[in-house]
């Protein structure tokens, strides 16, 4: 194992993944961008190394068994394992979610990549993880994934338009983040699921009303936790989510 803390962040070419890559890196850490787009990931990747961030490029798409495979395997070759991991990449799903009009291609992306493919790269990475001092691991998820603020008692809380592909894909993996929480119980990986808050970011038109550094604030601290910290949580910058 690299004697240097080294992370993973997937969707680190832009937005919140990005700045979640620069922020760990600013503590001196390696981090790996992992993204799709090649020419997007290396810009990344220089931008970040510019800064004084020691980044290396993980080509990566998560809904692809042998490109998850194959990073896995560039993380030992390149950086000797992997200490944290950051399920960051996620997509709206797109399209029109109201239900009663909803395409059932739309339900089946966003499950495909928010929790499909968080499960798909958790699974490549867990044996290195496993090696590692202090293991953690941040699923990006959503206020919008809370079933307590989604309920029509919870008006104090704005959990955007109905959407019945993006909303569910968040809730969804909130549940596999207990699911892993349980079964890494005994071990001293910590997984937790961070809410970055309404960020601007292409994925809802730059509407947002936090920057992507704000947004990545709060995966940084999870990916920080001490040893012993809180494991299977669902946290903001203001504290813990009901469920």
């Amino acid at each position: 194992m690299s004697e240097r803390t080294v992370a993973l962040v997937t969707g680190a070419n832009k937005g919140i993944g990005y700045e979640i890559a620069a922020g760990l890196g600013a503590l001196g850490w390696r981090v790996g961008v992992g993204a799709r787009d090649g020419r997007r990931r290396e810009e990344a990747v220089a931008k970040l190394r510019t800064g004084g961030v020691d980044a290396f490029g993980v080509p990566l798409d998560v809904t692809d068994d042998a490109s998850v495979s194959a990073a896995a395997r560039l993380l030992e070759a390149e950086a000797g394992g992997l200490d944290v991991l950051v399920n960051n990449a996620g997509v709206t799903g797109g399209g029109q979610q109201r239900p009663g009009d909803v395409d059932l291609a739309t339900v089946r992306t966003a499950v495909e990549v928010n929790v499909i493919g968080v499960v798909r790269v958790t699974e490549a990475m867990l044996p290195l993880l496993r090696r590692s001092a202090s293991p953690r691991i941040v699923n990006m998820s959503s206020g919008v994934g809370s079933l307590a603020r989604q309920s029509a008692s919870a008006g104090e809380h704005e959990t955007g338009p109905l959407a019945v592909a993006y909303s569910p894909s968040k809730t969804m993996l909130n549940a596999v983040t207990i699911q892993y929480a349980r079964a890494l119980a005994d071990t001293n990986i910590l997984i937790n699921a961070a809410c970055p808050g309404f960020t601007a970011t292409d994925l809802n038109g730059f509407r947002g009303v936090r920057t992507p550094q704000q947004g990545a604030a709060i995966a940084i601290r999870l990916a920080t936790l001490p040893d012993g910290g809180p494991t299977g949580g669902y946290f903001e910058d203001a504290g813990v989510i009901p469920w």
